[in-house]
């Protein structure tokens, strides 16, 4: 069996591993509010999310192209493969430690931030134009948008719902979390999915078994599957960051911030093709709702923490996968 061949299926392999990480460490994304204000139980939601997260992944493939041909020039050969092996280690292992200290950061940066530094590290060009138009900044804008629509639309809701009955009000808004933790992970899948789809197909460029950058069906099928199956093995550390440490929500409260998210998500996706982190817009969405009570409601100094993860993810995971380039480098060579 040729050796590059090998490597492909290593790679395929590996690629299928993040995007299983990637959907328990970012499960709580979908999930953590409708549990918080008990919506739905752990269970129930994570299997609700699974479900929606395969779904989405099967929709587009427009962001899946952005990363697989956006960010770097897509290598050629050995060497080539090394960089997308690399990366993938790079965003695996930061993933893990994040997700250990219950830290919910981004999976979607940590895989750019691996594929640049393993591309710095062989000395391959870099689409920097790209790397700032499709990651840097949708990073800022994108959880900026977040925090004033959840803030903009929780006022309306109030607004609207003053003259309610509070517990009556409240068994609806539970009701409605459950389409609004449904399409959350309508757009999960919408976006992360699709960047393991992209890391796929970069690979399969790089090695000849593909001529153009078009995305498989049977890679579209084996990462719609991996991340659905990550998603309803869990993310509890991070579920409880995300649904109680940050503030607790109301039932109307949750819907809002769940609503925000999702649409951000989904648009990014399907009208932009940018892939857009959905851990920061989530945890964002939600500091703009709790905002709605007071300022001081929001637990800022968890937030803060929360901030520094996301600060800090595409240059860990660059340095690691740069580490891990050299290494692969060296004991292919």
């Amino acid at each position: 069996m040729d050796a590059a061949f090998v490597a492909l299926v290593v790679i395929v392999a590996v690629a299928l591993a993040f995007d299983y990480t990637n959907g328990f460490h970012d499960a709580a994304n979908a999930i953590a509010v409708a549990v918080s204000t008990k919506a739905l139980t752990p269970r129930v939601a994570l299997a609700l999310a699974a479900v929606m997260n395969l779904v989405g992944a099967l929709l587009s493939t427009e962001v899946a192209k952005t990363v697989g041909a956006g960010i770097i020039e897509p290598p050629s050969g050995t060497e080539g493969l090394e960089i997308v092996f690399a990366a993938l280690v790079g965003a695996i292992v930061w993933n893990l430690v994040t997700w250990y200290f219950g830290l919910p950061s981004s999976s979607s940066h940590a895989l750019i931030g691996g594929l640049v530094g393993a591309a710095l590290a062989a000395v391959h060009d870099v689409q920097w134009l790209g790397v700032l138009d499709k990651v840097v900044v949708p990073m800022v804008v994108s959880p900026l948008v977040g925090f004033g629509l959840g803030y903009l639309f929780m006022l309306l809701i109030l607004w609207t719902f003053r003259r309610a009955n509070v517990s009556r009000a409240n068994r609806g808004f539970r009701y409605a979390q459950i389409v609004s933790s449904a399409t959350m992970a309508l757009g999960h899948g919408l976006q992360d999915a699709q960047k393991t789809m992209g890391i796929i197909t970069l690979a399969l460029f790089t090695a000849g078994e593909i001529d153009s950058f078009e995305v498989p069906f049977w890679v579209v099928l084996a990462a719609a599957g991996a991340i659905s199956a990550g998603t309803y093995a869990g993310g509890f550390r991070i579920m409880r960051t995300l649904g109680r440490r940050i503030i607790q929500l109301t039932p109307a409260g949750g819907f809002a911030a769940q609503t925000v998210a999702s649409g951000v998500m989904v648009t990014t996706a399907t009208v932009f093709a940018v892939p857009v982190s959905t851990t920061h817009i989530t945890t964002t969405s939600i500091m703009g709702v709790g905002s709605t009570r007071r300022l001081s409601a929001v637990r800022w100094g968890v937030a803060g923490n929360i901030v520094v993860a996301w600060v800090v993810t595409l240059p860990a995971a660059g340095a690691v996968a740069a580490l891990a380039y050299l290494v692969t480098d060296l004991v292919v060579g």
